[in-house]
């Protein structure tokens, strides 16, 4: 690095100390407060020492740049191995298998020299996530003991989308107008993206639990897909007629998730569309959620329904039938567009909203590039908010057909409002 000023020199010092002492209370804390442990069975190490691991690293890579010798950086930090080694061999001694603060203390030590090599950013980056990862050993066991087999095959299932066929397929057009929209890495790209929201909604779910009360239900599995949450509530008030309005505030908080999710997906896909849908998707998102606030003040009943996480989201045939969805809504889209101009345009979309928006929306996001169908974007924002409103009416419909009547009268004015500001906000001034 060069000579540099006492400040600038205590700097990186200073940083890794920090990082060093925070990783340090964590284990220290974890070794306290465990239920289990012995007074003879803290951890080898705790804040002091931390903070002095984070000093060594850092020293050890100033030492090798003043020497201009790289091999003393492994050489000094081989006694600190060796320490953790017979720190190892101590715990498994005593019946402790496990490596995490040993692992914990060389990361710290690593950190330690990314500080004096500059890079602050990381340096720091890892220090929070070491720190996180420490901190949720009770969480990540809740979850595992929540998963089952179907659940690690899904997982890899998702790797595989992801990992393996999205990188393999063609980048290109497989043909000439209308055909050109029909990009096979696109196409799974978006499948990737849905796939990897779905993913995350149920795993947040098997980590919370389904106790915590039907909004959180409804609020995680909005993530996955809003539809789903008002068959599921829907077909579960028939046996518990009581709790209409505890099921209709997990219907209508997705309801505003569906709504903060078309907003992610455009922003993801074509940020500029954004502009002229952020005012329309807000606003009807913050009624709803405002519905939700006078449902959930309303007078319930003492004991609570029976919840149920539901089944695993994230199935390949479904991640095959989403991208053949996909592409044939992005076609046919495409050929409305050509040959029918922008009404038909709306009419597609609006069919394509009764079924699934994250189809649509993506859809009308990626024609909407100018690299791709030249499509203008208050078109294109147009056809979202029209499929948003066909798809909340699809839903109601779905309430107030299959549901208990409390369920039904709860259901019924969010309906009529969310539908009604979504078409006057997102419509009018065009």
């Amino acid at each position: 690095m060069g000579a540099m000023s006492p400040l600038t020199l205590f700097y990186p010092f200073g940083v890794a100390l920090g990082i060093g002492v925070l990783i340090g209370l964590q284990r220290e804390f974890a070794s306290d407060t465990n239920p289990d442990h012995k007074t003879n069975d803290k951890s080898f190490a705790g804040t002091r020492t931390f903070g002095l691991m984070g000093l060594v690293g850092c020293t050890a890579a100033f030492l090798a740049d003043e020497l201009a010798s790289p091999l003393v950086f492994p050489l000094l930090l081989l006694p600190a191995g060796l320490f953790l080694l017979v720190s190892y061999h101590h715990s498994a001694a005593r019946g402790k298998m496990g490596l995490t603060t040993e692992f914990a203390a060389l990361l710290t030590i690593l950190v330690g020299a990314l500080c004096y090599w500059e890079q602050m950013t990381l340096a720091v980056a890892l220090g929070v996530a070491t720190f996180a990862l420490l901190s949720i050993k009770l969480e990540v066991r809740q979850l595992v003991s929540h998963l089952t087999r179907a659940d690690v095959l899904a997982t890899l299932k998702f790797l595989v989308i992801t990992a393996i066929i999205l990188p393999v397929l063609p980048n290109d057009a497989l043909a000439s107008a209308p055909f050109d929209v029909l990009n096979p890495y696109k196409i799974w790209l978006m499948v990737v993206l849905i796939s990897g929201i779905n993913f995350l909604g149920y795993v947040l779910m098997k980590a919370v639990g389904p106790q915590r009360g039907l909004s959180l239900t409804g609020l995680l599995s909005g993530l996955v897909s809003s539809t789903a949450v008002t068959l599921s509530m829907t077909r579960t008030s028939k046996s518990q007629p009581n709790f209409g309005k505890s099921f209709a505030l997990a219907i209508v908080i997705a309801w505003a998730v569906m709504f903060g999710r078309v907003m992610v997906q455009v922003a993801v896909i074509n940020p500029p569309l954004l502009r002229l849908l952020w005012v329309s998707m807000t606003v009807t998102m913050l009624v709803a959620l405002a519905y939700c606030a006078y449902l959930y003040f309303a007078p319930q009943p003492t004991h609570h329904p029976d919840e149920s996480a539901g089944d695993n989201p994230f199935e390949l045939r479904i991640a095959l039938q989403f991208g053949l969805l996909y592409g044939a809504i992005l076609l046919i889209s495409r050929a409305a567009q050509l040959y029918f101009g922008t009404q038909g345009l709306y009419f597609s979309s609006i069919l394509a909203g009764a079924a699934d928006v994250n189809a649509i929306t993506l859809s009308m996001a990626e024609l909407s590039r100018p690299s791709v169908g030249g499509l203008a974007d208050e078109t294109a924002a147009q056809a979202i908010i029209l499929a948003t409103i066909s798809n909340t009416i699809v839903k109601g419909g779905i309430v107030l057909m299959g549901g208990s009547p409390t369920l039904r009268r709860a259901i019924l004015p969010p309906l009529i409002i969310i539908a009604t500001i979504a078409g006057i906000l997102g419509l009018s001034h065009w």
